[in-house]
């Protein structure tokens, strides 16, 4: 019989193609690192608003706790949705259907998003109108269930009218406060290690 001792050793299948420009080799758009089929942790990309660091201490975490956890970096990741009620960025947020079907796969799916609540709820939504799967929110600024539900989400907590309804994935959970750029609190972690067990089949 084996004992293991320390650190489990896990395969990280990685890059779609070699990352250039902000970040160096970090991940950069268009890529995902694939690590089983649990979770998938949906990142907008580095730049001076995306910062990389909490999504890869998250995920690191996650995979501690025994998570199979994969990463994706959206290519059109920074802006808003056309149809966000602030449409005042240069660039806009939108979903390819190869990123669509790649975070089908998955059980769960964790939204890091930022610290602006308009462009937080309105990214989530066509998120959740293309994929139907069960998500944590992970984001910088205060935001509940409500704020989602009055867009036309579906939440766990509060559920629009049918007729209002304009997703097919549901927000289980919602974590707030995990500032990017910095690094992740303990306390912060555990949180969304808890909920993210909490949302698994």
């Amino acid at each position: 019989m084996k004992d293991s001792i320390g650190r489990k050793t896990r395969f990280v299948e990685c890059r779609e193609a070699r990352g250039m420009g902000v970040g160096g080799s970090l991940a950069q758009r268009a890529t995902i690192s694939d690590s089983g089929r649990d979770v998938v942790a949906i990142a907008m990309g580095p730049g001076k608003r995306h910062i990389t660091k909490p999504v890869c201490e998250i995920t690191y975490g996650l995979r501690e706790e025994g998570i199979d956890t994969s990463v994706i970096v959206i290519t059109a990741g920074s802006g808003v949705p056309l149809d966000a009620v602030d449409v005042s960025t240069s660039s806009l947020f939108g979903l390819e259907p190869i990123e669509v079907a790649r975070i089908q796969q998955f059980k769960v799916m964790l939204i890091h998003l930022g610290n602006v609540r308009n462009h937080i709820i309105y990214k989530a939504r066509l998120i959740l109108r293309n994929v139907d799967l069960p998500a944590v929110i992970c984001c910088q600024a205060p935001v509940d269930f409500e704020d989602f539900a009055r867009i036309g989400c579906k939440t766990r907590l509060v559920m629009p009218k049918d007729e209002d309804i304009k997703t097919k994935g549901t927000i289980m959970e919602i974590v707030t406060g995990v500032v990017r750029g910095t690094t992740i609190s303990q306390v912060k972690l555990d949180e969304i290690v808890a909920k993210v067990k909490r949302t698994l089949p």
